[in-house]
């Protein structure tokens, strides 16, 4: 069948998922900290004063890390 465990199809798949969860979060840190630069005020601070604004780009932010994640899973599973 296959000469090595590592050219199994289910290994390639699970592999294939964790690097894209991996990518997924790195780009939305990068996108969170990138937002932070840009702005000029702090988030963590404006969050804890109740900024709905603000918390709406967070949580567009995480959002959008769940997309990629489920998107990458779900290719990686095919």
């Amino acid at each position: 069948m296959y000469k090595v465990w590592y050219e199994s199809p289910m290994f390639l798949n699970f592999l294939y998922a964790i690097i894209g969860v991996a990518i997924g979060v790195i780009a939305a840190m990068v996108t969170y900290r990138l937002f932070s630069k840009v702005t000029n005020f702090d988030i963590a601070s404006e969050l804890e004063k109740g900024n709905l604004a603000v918390g709406v780009v967070v949580c567009g932010i995480f959002i959008m890390i769940g997309l990629i994640v489920g998107v990458i899973i779900g290719m990686s599973l095919n």
